[in-house]
């Protein structure tokens, strides 16, 4: 049976596989990552291997410009695919998608294919080695480039698969049955437009509570294991129940493990059902819960699970893929529906997050990075192009205009108050009275106090800000236990920002989070506790949030918050402050 929210309700929890004491007739029972709760049970799908390695060999039949043609063809069949993927699913999948179709289109790579098709190399082989040479480039650059080299992977295969006639890997959209997706790690590409429908679970060998993996499930409302060990000799087929909140995946359960699974389900799902309205603690204590959203197409799911507004408008999805920037009617067009879908309501908008892992045609950086992620990304790159922010900002007060939704709007990457103040200075000269900033980068945090006074807000980005406060990039397996937003130094960094928030005018201003860790309800109240004013997640995990808040109050919170801090580890803060959150038995978390 498929899961019922999402919410990473375990991170860093990387036990390894084991057997219960005495239980030694029975299959192993595996342990990773927990990432999205509620549970799983259905045959074992393993995805394995990729596209067979083209022959070294390979040649083409001496006309070049046909291959070529084909080669063209092909990549080009490749990156359309991966758009439609993207359009159709929505939200989170279609920026990852949007941006492989990118690489798909990739100047460099397709004078690479046509270079080695001009020395008598066939078009599979020419692609597969230039994908190989660009790979090798990506693994040594590291960070967000290095991130990406099992994304070029992808495409290479598909590629490939299209020029030789295989079938395109991936995963079935449709089954008997709801299977349990287990692979070694899972493409975006593969998983963006399953549903719950037809997969009733993932179990992933690599990733960690903020990989791709995690994120697809908990917006997708599907149970999650990521980083466990053995999963993929799983034999195809053998039934499996997977709790995607302890993180334990049990091969071939008896009928009354089934059964119990089944009937603690029901419950949790009663509980979710029965915690509606806006979100606040059980002593009454508001606690705004907002949606994250990618677009328009996001806005039904919103709806559906209550939330209150939206705290993350990405503004990305307007901008991928294209050689010049989206005019000011076209970004009108698109910010307008979310502004009317909240009459009355807080939708914040971040605006053009440009760089790094997202690169556009028409932004380039001014220079070579070797290290994309500390370089000109957000607003840093808006200093650079001024008249791109203009007109975003100029579409945004037009499609608040004759709309009584209290728009917000904030820049991302701002690291000085000399950011904030001139980000702030734009943003009111166009006519939007309320501009904030994310809360990303260490400095920001440890020196708020500085930036609070120039904007109304702020939201803090956990994935980034955790991922630079240890140095741990978030799509790495190797540091995945380090990129964990339950690590105290992180809950220190988020207590400075809400604090300098808090402080900044006689009634304080707001600081919100809209990063991964407000999804998973026991870090949720921590962050209140904390002095986190407002929660943006998935909309799948808003039912988790509701309950796990509705059943503790303030001073719950602000003891396990405490409980946190006094840590010195991730797994030690969550198991701390889990310690002083009494109501999360209710939902089995």
């Amino acid at each position: 049976m498929g899961g019922t929210g999402s919410g990473s309700t375990e991170p860093g929890d990387t036990r390894s596989g084991s057997t219960s004491p005495g239980d030694t007739a029975g299959p192993r029972v595996l342990s990773g990552t927990g990432v999205s709760p509620g549970t799983g049970y259905g045959p074992v799908y393993v995805v394995v291997g990729g596209i067979p390695e083209p022959d070294r060999r390979g040649r083409h039949d001496g006309d070049a410009a046909a291959e070529r043609a084909r080669a063209k063809d092909a990549l080009e069949r490749v990156a359309a695919d991966l758009e439609a993927r993207g359009a159709r699913a929505g939200g989170e999948a279609e920026e990852v998608l949007f941006a492989q179709a990118m690489m798909a289109r990739d100047p460099g790579l397709a004078d690479e294919v046509s270079r080695l098709i001009g020395q008598g190399v066939s078009a599979a082989r020419a692609v597969f080695e230039a994908f190989g040479g660009y790979r090798e480039l990506l693994v040594a650059a590291g960070g967000y480039l290095g991130e990406r080299a099992a994304d070029l992977d992808d495409i290479r295969d598909r590629t490939v698969a299209v020029l030789t006639g295989l079938p395109m890997p991936g995963v079935p959209d449709h089954a008997d049955e709801p299977f349990v997706l287990v692979a070694r790690d899972l493409a975006p590409a593969d998983t963006a437009l399953l549903s719950k429908d037809v997969v009733a679970a993932f179990v992933t060998e690599q990733g960690g509570p903020t990989s791709h993996t995690a994120i697809l499930a908990r917006s997708m409302g599907v149970p999650a294991v990521v980083g466990c060990a053995g999963a993929t000799t799983l034999p195809p087929g053998t039934p499996v129940l997977v709790d995607g909140g302890s993180g334990e995946v049990r091969p071939s359960p008896s009928a009354e493990e089934v059964g119990r699974a089944r009937a603690a389900e029901e419950a949790r799902r009663a509980v979710l059902s029965a915690a509606t309205g806006p979100g606040a603690t059980a002593d009454g204590h508001p606690v705004p819960l907002l949606a994250n959203i990618g677009g328009p197409r996001d806005l039904e799911a919103a709806l559906a699970y209550g939330a209150e507004g939206v705290g993350l408008y990405r503004t990305e999805f307007l901008f991928l893929d294209r050689d010049t920037a989206p005019t000011a009617e076209e970004q009108e067009a698109a910010y307008r529906p979310v502004f009317e879908a909240f009459p009355g309501g807080r939708v914040v908008v971040r605006t053009l997050d440009a760089g790094a892992d997202k690169p556009l045609a028409f932004l380039p950086p001014s220079e070579e990075e070797p290290n994309p992620a500390l370089g000109e990304r957000g607003v840093r790159m808006f200093r650079r192009h001024p008249g791109i922010m203009a007109t975003q900002l100029a579409a945004l007060a037009a499609a608040a205009e004759g709309t009584t939704a209290e728009v917000e709007v904030m820049a991302p990457m701002v690291a000085t108050a000399a950011e904030a103040e001139w980000f702030a200075a734009a943003c009111r000269e166009a006519g939007l009275r309320r501009p904030g900033i994310m809360i990303e980068v260490p400095s920001a945090a440890l020196r708020a106090a500085d930036l609070a006074g120039a904007v109304e807000f702020f939201s803090i980005g956990t994935n980034d800000l955790t991922q630079y406060a240890l140095a741990a990039d978030r799509q790495v397996s190797a540091v995945a236990g380090l990129q964990n937003p339950w690590h105290p130094a992180v809950l220190d960094l988020v207590v400075l920002a809400a604090s300098a928030a808090a402080s900044a005018s006689p009634q304080g201003k707001g600081c919100g989070v809209c990063g991964e860790a407000a999804a998973d309800p026991a870090l949720a109240c921590v962050l209140v506790g904390l002095g986190v004013t407002s929660l943006s997640m998935g909309a799948p995990a808003l039912p988790w949030v509701r309950a796990a808040l509705g059943r503790h109050t303030l001073e719950q919170c602000a003891a396990a918050a405490r409980a946190a801090r006094s840590a010195v580890s991730a797994a030690g803060a969550r198991d701390a402050a889990r310690a002083e959150l009494p109501g999360l038995a209710a939902l089995a978390l």
